[in-house]
């Protein structure tokens, strides 16, 4: 049984994976999304989601835990430059896992892992959907003016 074991060790020991988990979650914040295995991708969410909590706070203190997390300049200056704003009123959550086929050289369950409010197929297909219906009410507002109209003239 599996009771207390909240911890997916990943197969090495532990400053291997913080490394692992490290260096993935600054890959994550610099390019925005990765591909990798699910099982890493499920331990990268528990890792990186309070750190992006943790930004929303720009202080001293949270930037240099931030940096104790992440090692990285560079993913700490585009934490708190752009993925900050972006993420400033969402409550939790950050993170998008997208299953995808399987690695062909051993079979390992892939998957793609996101920021969400930077996927921009998903925002342009809401902004998409939310255009065509403001134009259609728009369209059918028009056309009963117009008709209401008519009889009168």
């Amino acid at each position: 049984m599996r009771h207390g074991k909240t911890n997916n060790h990943l197969g090495r020991q532990k400053g291997h994976r913080v490394a692992l988990l490290s260096n993935m979650a600054s890959s994550l914040i610099l390019n925005k999304h990765i591909n990798t295995t699910v099982a890493k991708a499920k331990a990268l969410r528990k890792y990186v989601e309070p750190l992006l909590t943790k930004s929303k706070d720009d202080s001293t203190h949270s930037r240099r835990v931030v940096f104790s997390h992440l090692q990285n300049k560079e993913a700490i200056k585009e934490l708190y430059k752009e993925v900050t704003t972006k993420i400033a009123d969402r409550p939790g959550g950050y993170t998008r896992i997208i299953k995808l086929e399987p690695r062909l050289g051993d079979n390992a369950q892939m998957c793609m892992m996101e920021l969400v409010d930077f996927n921009t197929l998903y925002i342009a297909g809401t902004a998409k959907k939310a255009a065509e219906k403001v134009k259609t009410r728009r369209s059918r507002a028009k056309k009963k003016v117009s008709a209401e109209d008519a009889p009168q003239s």
